[in-house]
């Protein structure tokens, strides 16, 4: 008898795991409860990669009456489907809209799998967004998520575009759920709207704000923007949680400060470069040993020196 109740037991658990958001040696992911009715999950820092499958971001739900908002649902089809699979733990209410931050794929691709269970499900995001991804944005991003993953099967024809604009400025309702809208002209790129849920008092940042990974900044961006964002946020009156687009969510200094940090560094590396006639690569050593603390980052070797550049043409683009 003692056998056979272990040998359920065990079952049980067997069962359990392999229903889970399991990725390989990252383990796995679900959703947790952080205040209020927002659950977040927290994905893997590193860049996309065959093991994590896409999904790096941090999907979060907002539990309204009637229904759930998902903010930046995830990177692909097949990711969206175990992310849907994840929600439906938490609450069995249906999936009413999506919000997407910004342009960048590994965001908003997975709204596919929830419009295949809600056909009539609204997408919002800033009209900029719309635009770029449309006139082959979408494209570029599955070219790079594919070679780097080889799971973005089932994610296009067609794309799972946003179909609601959403303004800066603005403030929306979704069931009974308030979010004010503000858009950066260019930050992480100049597609991104920073969202603040007024219900819980929680601030998603989109990719204008990692920590532990550092990803890239594209002729959209603005990295003396992006700061300039940050820092005027932190002149506001603190929210309880801040959502980066990767990264643990946290306090206001815990989860900004970090990033501000580091572009800081990058900037002032550049404008010194620039200054003394330099080329961005003659500084990158000391920019390396004041960068320290992030030594640790994903791919810090790689982006960092491509970062500098960024910041040493937009001071170039600056005194033209």
């Amino acid at each position: 008898m003692k056998k056979i109740v272990t040998s359920l037991v065990v079952a049980g658990v067997l069962a359990v795991s392999a229903q889970a958001f399991t990725l390989g040696k990252y383990g796995n992911f679900e959703f947790k409860k952080d205040h209020a009715n927002v659950y977040i999950m927290h994905g893997p820092v590193m860049d996309p990669n065959k093991e994590n499958e896409g999904f790096m971001n941090n999907p979060t739900i907002i539990e309204g009456e009637h229904g759930l908002i998902i903010v930046d649902p995830g990177g692909n089809y097949n990711v969206g489907k175990k992310i849907l699979a994840e929600i439906e733990k938490v609450s069995k209410k249906p999936i009413i809209a999506t919000i997407n931050t910004h342009k960048h794929g590994d965001h908003w691709f997975a709204n596919k799998a929830l419009l295949e269970k809600y056909p009539d499900l609204k997408i919002y995001a800033h009209p900029n967004m719309i635009k770029v991804v449309k006139e082959g944005g979408a494209d570029q991003w599955y070219g790079i998520l594919e070679s780097l993953t080889g799971n973005l099967k089932g994610t296009n024809n067609p794309f799972p575009f946003p179909n609601m604009e959403v303004l800066g400025g603005k403030t929306i309702e979704i069931d009974g759920q308030k979010f004010e809208i503000f858009h950066p002209e260019r930050a992480h790129t100049d597609t991104d709207i920073v969202i603040t849920h007024l219900n819980s008092d929680t601030m998603f940042m989109g990719d204008n704000v990692m920590k532990g990974r550092l990803g890239g900044f594209d002729a959209s961006s603005n990295i003396q923007g992006n700061i300039a964002l940050l820092k005027e946020i932190e002149k506001e009156p603190e929210h309880k949680t801040y959502i980066p687009g990767h990264g643990p969510s946290g306090k206001m200094h815990e989860t900004l400060d970090p990033f501000i940090g580091y572009m800081t560094v990058i900037v002032e590396e550049a404008k010194r470069a620039y200054d003394n006639d330099l080329e961005s690569y003659e500084v990158k050593e000391d920019a390396i040993k004041r960068l320290k603390a992030y030594h640790k980052w994903d791919d810090f070797e790689g982006k960092m020196g491509k970062h500098l550049m960024k910041a040493y043409e937009e001071w170039e683009a600056l005194d033209m």
